[in-house]
């Protein structure tokens, strides 16, 4: 009984089977859009049935890519050059396009960035000129007088070295005197 019972599910396997190739046949010759739920539901299947069989399942990814006869009325078909040839204008359009975004993304932030910076106050004041003199003029005021800080510390210590001199003799003199 078990090999009967065997035997039917295989007849009923290659009945579906059947099935879903006319179905197929029948959606490539009258140009309807093939689909795998599209292929079932003509065939009378389920799905999962397709998905279990994946030479149909593939049977039917071929036929979706195969062109249909009312695409061959529309022109010559489409070359794998041709569509090579449109990907690498594609390609070379987006990089070209990512390039022009970055450049004005960043030119956006400049003019931002300075609208905000006048906006706020902070930017630089209308006569720039006279406060670059003055910057220059207060440098050399410093420098000049660093020198003559340098002298005065030099003259301090000559002064400090003088006293412990005097302040040596006169410890030596007042030692003497005792």
């Amino acid at each position: 009984m078990s090999t009967a019972m065997t035997d039917g599910r295989r007849a009923d396997g290659a009945r579906r089977r059947q099935r879903v190739k006319s179905a197929i046949l029948h959606a490539t010759r009258t140009g309807t859009a093939i689909s795998v739920s599209g292929i079932a539901r003509q065939a009378g299947v389920d799905r999962t049935f397709l998905y279990r069989h994946r030479d149909l399942l593939a049977l039917i990814h071929a036929a979706e890519l195969r062109p249909s006869a009312s695409d061959l009325a529309a022109g010559p078909p489409v070359s794998l050059a041709s569509l090579q040839v449109d990907l690498a204008n594609a390609h070379a359009r987006n990089t070209r396009l990512v390039t022009q975004i970055r450049r004005l993304e960043r030119r956006l932030s400049e003019l931002t960035g300075e609208q905000v910076w006048r906006e706020s106050g902070l930017g630089a004041p209308a006569d720039h000129d006279e406060l670059q003199r003055q910057v220059t003029r207060l440098e050399q005021t410093n420098t000049e007088l660093s020198a003559t800080l340098e002298e005065k510390e030099a003259e301090l210590e000559a002064a400090r070295a003088a006293n412990r001199e005097l302040t040596r003799a006169l410890n030596q003199r007042g030692s003497a005197n005792q």
